[in-house]
């Protein structure tokens, strides 16, 4: 029977990664791999500074940001971060996000990666997937993402899956300091679905919540 939530029936699939919309025990191992780091404390990647908070409210804020997703949920803009399962365990968060995406067919992505996770090519991997959902899955012409210039992992990723460049951002400040981030633009032309293969599961119940199907 299908879920009454069904993405939390989806599975997108590649050799080393599970990707799904976390449970709620899910995201409570999420926020220990959150926790144990996920970059450099001396620089922010973010454009929200949300690994600066202290606890409690580091922790609040991470599950409100989770639960905020599902309710504020709608076809018309609708925000879908997956957990990233890694030799049996959860790594980190991939997420795709839209707004009229029956009209635009644009998403942009973002993600995190635990530290001790990294350096190991799953960032490239988890993005692929996401971006097989996006153009295979849902139909997707375009992706968007952004990365902070000082921010070389990110944007290599970004490269590798044959993004280019779309312009600068010079208002984002997540320390109240203004931090450039390089914005990089996908087309349905240039992606690349041969670099990594990648499974959908349980996807066609799902299509009327993106506002397709």
């Amino acid at each position: 029977m299908t879920h009454p939530w069904p993405l939390f029936d989806l599975r997108v699939r590649t050799a080393r990664l599970e990707l799904r919309a976390p449970t709620d025990a899910d995201l409570l191992e999420l926020l220990d791999v959150a926790r144990a780091g996920v970059h450099d404390p001396k620089v922010m990647p973010f454009k929200v500074a949300w690994t600066d908070l202290p606890s409690p409210e580091f922790e609040r804020g991470f599950l409100r940001f989770f639960w905020g997703t599902r309710a504020s949920w709608a076809p018309a803009d609708w925000h879908l971060p997956l957990a990233v399962a890694f030799e049996g365990r959860l790594v980190g968060v991939q997420d795709v996000r839209a707004s009229d995406f029956a009209t635009s067919r644009t998403v942009e992505t973002g993600s995190w990666l635990g530290r001790v996770f990294q350096g190991r090519g799953v960032g490239t991997e988890m993005r692929a997937a996401v971006l097989f959902l996006a153009f295979e899955g849902l139909g997707a012409l375009a992706a968007e993402t952004a990365a902070a210039r000082d921010n070389p992992a990110s944007l290599g990723v970004t490269r590798k899956l044959g993004y280019l460049p779309a312009g600068e951002d010079f208002t984002v400040a997540p320390r109240g300091v203004p931090v450039v981030h390089q914005r990089s633009a996908l087309t349905r032309e240039n992606w690349r679905p041969d670099l990594y293969p990648v499974s959908i599961e349980n996807l066609e119940p799902c299509l009327p919540m993106f506002g397709i199907g």
